[in-house]
């Protein structure tokens, strides 16, 4: 499948490439020794004998390394604590109250 690999701020193009499984939104990849977190994923399609089929695939990326403290829960990824009342349960944004963290440091810290 042809993917497109663009900067979601600016929409400029940084590549293109074949991938067989490109990643959802919400995920960390590598490509060419740069990390990237898929910020939201789009479709193309083309008109071929009367239907449409899909053409390509759009990814619309930030430059961003995995944090160490990312953990695959359920439904995808998140950053920090994952227990805490706090967490925004995103791979984003850790809380509302420390979102640089480390969360093993915050005074504000409760069980959901």
């Amino acid at each position: 499948m042809l993917v497109e690999l663009r900067q979601a701020a600016t929409q400029v193009l940084l590549d293109r490439m074949e991938l067989s499984d490109p990643p959802m939104p919400g995920h960390w990849f590598t490509h060419d020794h740069d990390s990237y977190l898929v910020i939201q994923r789009r479709h193309r399609y083309k008109l071929y004998s009367g239907r449409y089929e899909l053409s390509s695939i759009v990814l619309l990326v930030k430059c961003q390394k995995q944090p160490a403290d990312a953990r695959f829960i359920g439904h995808g990824w998140v950053i920090g604590d994952a227990e805490c009342r706090f967490n925004a349960l995103s791979p984003l944004l850790r809380c509302a109250v420390l979102p640089d963290g480390p969360c093993d440091r915050c005074v504000h810290r409760e069980v959901r």
